[in-house]
């Protein structure tokens, strides 16, 4: 494709040399640079790729995208742009041939959910017979070939390379997760969206969004950049779920477990193996537990309906879905008691599932919560992640998370500096990860209910910038075989 045709989506400030040379890629990692590709150097929060320009262009590029010119810039075509950032999103969306004009592409945002929603989306649609793409944190799926995901949302030419690979493969729609840091780095910029959900919103990620208020504001954007012929749908039980609608030009729908809204759904039973619902009107048997499940299937009722889907066919294949990979997700010891392995690494997510968890034990067993916190990461959440842990629970074990380049100790410290003497009765500090579940285990009785939060799905610990592995459930096994 010619560079000419790729900048006809952005206003460049200067262009330096042929603007009609062939392109045929385009990067923002000099490593993946070969010949003829066009060069986008990124200002990163922790890296500019203005420094990587002479190892781009060693590497073959024929054009930059840049901030700022070079003094000299030889045989390579330059092109200045006010952002790169802002610019990537478009320039990747045309030479990858607009994929996402080319399927029905639902985003969803939020603090927790994300995963859930995307990946039932995805699992749904294929099991009503369409080819389907997910982009998610556990994994991408291009219908039933895997590609490993390092994001929750991957860099703008990623995910143009990823929606043209799901075009290419026939699919029909794709479901995506849409991160606060990909929204506020355009990563998603350039796309067309046929739908948007937003699940909920509670702290997180403030080491990067420095205040709630910014965090608030990049999911909200999100809705805003969506287009007229696009439909959002909003939790009416948070708080913030009509701000994130107020200035959208796509069509709002609602959905609640508590208020009156476009879709409404409540409990009618709850076991570990799952509940029963009324949703607008109609039972269903489904394979979730906890209040938070009954939103986050609502969110997905609701988008199949928009999709247009019938409400009964849905509701028949929502009976026949599973829970995702370490999300509420159950283990049963040989001695009768349950552990629960969850992602839940916010206090709003670990006092959902032990919302939950307590729905369904009714006072007839106890809790048993093993959790810590993300080392590098927002440190204010630590202590009410104690917090939350302790008041829902009759015991807790603290221990490390991902504590990546900090010390385990200190993180755990940081959570214990929470709670207060009398809490502090309730729980035990172990630093190792699998010997604080396998204590967890040894306290449990028949009945009880051992949580382990935090890493869910996860299959490593990050220690000192490696990742070992470390897989949550397969410590449980192996505790249980024993």
């Amino acid at each position: 494709m010619k560079l000419s045709e790729l900048l006809k989506n952005i206003k460049p400030t200067a262009v330096v040399g042929d603007s009609e040379i062939e392109v045929t890629g385009v990067e923002i990692d000099s490593r993946k640079v070969t010949q003829g590709s066009l060069f986008v150097a990124m200002k990163g929060t922790q890296v500019d790729g203005h420094r990587f320009i002479p190892k781009a262009i060693e590497q073959g590029a024929a054009a930059v995208l840049c901030e700022e010119l070079p003094d000299e810039t030889g045989d390579v075509t330059f092109v200045q742009v006010p952002s790169t950032e802002d610019a990537v999103g478009p320039v990747a969306t045309l030479f990858f041939g607009d994929p996402s004009r080319k399927l029905k592409l639902v985003g969803v945002t939020g603090t927790n959910g994300k995963t859930t929603i995307a990946t039932l989306l995805y699992n749904m649609f294929r099991k009503m017979g369409h080819k389907c793409g997910l982009l998610s944190t556990v994994c991408n799926f291009i219908e039933d070939e895997a590609v490993p995901a390092s994001h929750t949302t991957p860099d703008a030419i990623e995910l143009n390379r990823l929606l043209a690979r799901m075009v290419d493969a026939g699919c029909d729609y794709a479901f995506m997760e849409c991160s606060s840091h990909a929204i506020a780095q355009k990563r998603i910029g350039g796309l067309q969206f046929a739908g948007g959900l937003f699940t909920n919103l509670t702290r997180d990620h403030l080491d990067y969004h420095k205040t709630f208020e910014n965090y608030r504001d990049a999911k909200k954007a999100f809705f805003d950049m969506l287009p007229k012929t696009a439909f959002a749908i909003t939790n009416l039980d948070d708080k913030n779920g009509l701000f994130m609608v107020q200035n959208t030009r796509a069509t709002v729908k609602t959905y609640s477990t508590r208020a009156m809204a476009d879709f409404r759904a409540r409990i009618l039973e709850c076991h570990f193996e799952g509940m029963y619902l009324e949703v607008d009107g109609r039972e269903v048997g489904v394979q979730f537990i906890g209040k938070f499940n009954v939103s986050n299937l609502l969110a997905v009722y609701g988008a199949a309906v928009m999709l247009g889907k019938q409400p009964e066919d849905i509701l028949v294949t929502l009976s026949t879905l599973h829970s995702v990979s370490g999300r509420l997700e159950p283990l049963y010891s040989p001695e009768g008691f349950t552990a629960i392995v969850d992602y839940a690494h916010t206090p709003d997510a670990l006092e959902n599932v032990l919302n939950a968890i307590h729905e369904v034990l009714n006072g007839k067993g106890s809790v048993i919560t093993v959790c810590g916190a993300g080392g590098n990461r927002d440190k204010g959440k630590r202590p009410l992640m104690a917090q939350e842990a302790v008041r829902q629970s009759d015991r807790v074990i603290i221990t490390s998370d991902n504590p990546r380049f900090e010390e385990p100790q200190a993180i755990i410290d940081d959570m214990l500096a929470g709670l207060d003497q009398k809490q502090m009765k309730k729980v035990l500090s172990i630093v190792d990860r699998r010997e604080a579940i396998r204590t967890a285990c040894m306290l449990a009785q028949k009945g009880d209910v051992v949580l382990v939060a935090g890493k869910g799905h996860e299959d490593y610990q990050e220690i000192q910038g490696v990742k070992h592995h470390f897989d949550d459930k397969e410590v449980l096994r192996d505790i249980f075989a024993k």
